[in-house]
Order: C-alpha cells, then structure tokens, then sequence
C-alpha cells in the first residue's frame, strides 16, 4: 500500500535513520540529517542500492535513479524521499 502524502519530514527521517540502523548496523546517534552518506556513513554504492530499494518499498513509488544523483547527506534522502510521495 503507497505511503501517505502527508507523510511529515519527520516521519521519513525516522524511517531513513531505522533503515540505515537495521540495514548497515550504523549507530543511531550517528546519523543526523547532514552526515555525509560515502563520507561519514561508509555507504558504498552497493549499500546505496540497497538503501534505494528499500525505500522504493516504503513509498510505494518507482524511484529514479536521477532522482538520487544528488544525494550526498541524509537530509538529501528525506527530501528526495519526499519528492517521491508528494507525486
């Protein structure tokens, strides 16, 4: 069933944060919305399409990959993850 559009900021930042906790075993406490993802993170590009897979599943959308180009920090994931259910 597709996400609510009127998922909130917050809502998509603690699923992004729970997903990269249960998916990559990352400390809680070290994701904040501007920790780099290759950086800070070590999310390699494998990592990133896991990461993209997952949400395609919590938005029920069909995800681009020019749409995560740009994507450098996890403020960057909210706000595309965003992008897509505001569609």
């Amino acid at each position: 069933m597709p996400i609510d559009t009127t998922t909130s900021y917050a809502d998509v930042y603690d699923h992004v944060r729970k997903t990269l906790v249960e998916l990559f075993e990352l400390e809680a406490d070290d994701i904040k919305p501007e920790a780099r993802l290759y950086e800070d993170l070590d999310i390699d590009s494998i990592d990133a399409v896991d990461l993209v897979v997952e949400l395609k599943q919590f938005t029920g959308r069909r995800i681009d990959p020019d749409d995560f180009k740009a994507v450098r920090t996890i403020d960057d994931v909210v706000k595309a993850v965003e992008g897509l259910i505001q569609r």
